[in-house]
């Protein structure tokens, strides 16, 4: 954890010490301007730590505070960090250009920051909006192994909801607002239902065991609730009225079994059995629903799942992050094909993780629906 400390602090530390001297070589400011800027950054870049130290201390409305100041400011710092390079890389092209053309053609940085300063914000406020404009995705499979008496078997998933500090009471009313009329047979949470801390979750666990779901209701663990202590984020979750899979496959019709396996973040402490071994005795006309936090797929395990439903990415979250997710998992956005009889989707996640923002990657709850063949 403390390499991971230091680590964070030198990148972002790093990536404030080179915007915010540009600002001030852009405006030619002088004092107090630097100093305040200094200020700005060390505050903002140890927000998120201030924030844990305030929780483990119970200090949760202070917490609360610090974390919407320090995020927020992430949020848009990286979209600031991310014009202003791109930016920078335009006027480097101008610059050769004009280079070659003997000609002055580069534009005055301060006319080149303030167009990035321009572009942050509104893209923060578009961001604060459509991280609050839940979309239902809605996608049919058809498959021989569901009988026609059965007719539509509806699995509502909904992934990546991170309550805690961030995502509290009114916004997963919003989500339970877009799963109700939905009527799910089956509902289903592929991990990171918590943030990395067990704070600011009184009550929500109540909301979401008043949801119906006449199969049942199911959940996997991701990486955040190994974060925020496996046990205390399986009680909730029990509370919630999610039976938790882990490492198992539970059969819930004759012709349905839903399957879940532990991140691995968790495994790395508890070691599990490969995707494959878990699901290899199911019999061959079973359709199984194979639930499993990180988009990744076990070449051995194709052709025993059916469905796996996965989070993880958020689609980036906030664009261009998602240029840094997709070289980790280079897996398609909702629904693929990756081999065999097996079919991959992707859930860009329902709530938000850090930064309450989402630009170009809207928050989502997905509906898919099984009908025979």
């Amino acid at each position: 954890m403390s390499l991971f400390i230091l680590v964070y602090l030198a990148i972002y530390g790093g990536a404030h010490g080179y915007v915010l001297s540009r600002l001030v070589q852009a405006f030619r400011l002088g004092a107090p301007w630097p100093t305040a800027f200094l200020a700005l950054s060390l505050f903002m870049v140890c927000a998120p730590i201030l924030v844990r130290i305030l929780e483990r201390y119970g200090a949760e409305p202070v917490a609360r505070l610090v974390a919407w100041l320090g995020y927020l400011w992430m949020g848009f710092f990286f979209l600031l960090f991310s014009a202003s390079l791109t930016i920078e890389l335009v006027r480097a092209m101008v610059a050769a250009a004009g280079w070659v053309a003997h000609r002055e053609l580069l534009p005055p940085l301060a006319a080149s920051m303030s167009v990035a300063l321009l572009l942050a914000l509104a893209a923060s406020l578009y961001g604060l909006f459509e991280a609050r404009s839940i979309r239902v995705s809605r996608v049919t499979l058809r498959s021989a192994k569901i009988p026609a008496s059965a007719g539509r078997v509806r699995i509502v998933q909904i992934s990546d909801v991170h309550l805690g500090l961030m995502v509290g009471k009114a916004e997963l009313q919003r989500i339970l607002d877009k799963i109700t009329p939905l009527e799910p047979d089956l509902l289903v949470s592929t991990g990171d239902l918590v943030d990395g801390q067990m704070d600011g979750l009184k009550g929500l666990d109540g909301m979401l065991a008043a949801v119906k779901a006449p199969l049942g209701k199911f959940a996997v663990l991701g990486n955040h609730e190994v974060f925020a202590g496996i046990q205390p984020s399986a009680t909730f979750t029990s509370q919630a009225g999610l039976r938790l899979l882990s490492q198992e496959v539970i059969r819930i019709t004759p012709f349905l079994a839903v399957a879940g396996v532990d991140d691995p973040a968790v495994r790395r402490r508890e070691p599990g059995a490969l995707d494959s071994d878990l699901l290899a005795a199911l019999p061959e006309g079973t359709f199984t629903l194979l639930l499993k936090h990180r988009p990744s797929v076990e070449q051995a395990a194709l052709g025993y799942f059916d469905l796996q439903l996965s989070g993880h990415v958020h689609k980036g979250q906030i664009f261009p992050f998602n240029l840094i997710t997709r070289l980790a998992y280079p897996v398609k956005m909702g629904l693929s094909h990756p081999g065999g009889r097996s079919w991959l989707y992707v859930s860009r996640g329902t709530g938000t993780w850090g930064p309450p923002l989402r630009v170009l990657a809207p928050p989502e709850v997905t509906v898919i629906d099984l009908l025979p063949a």
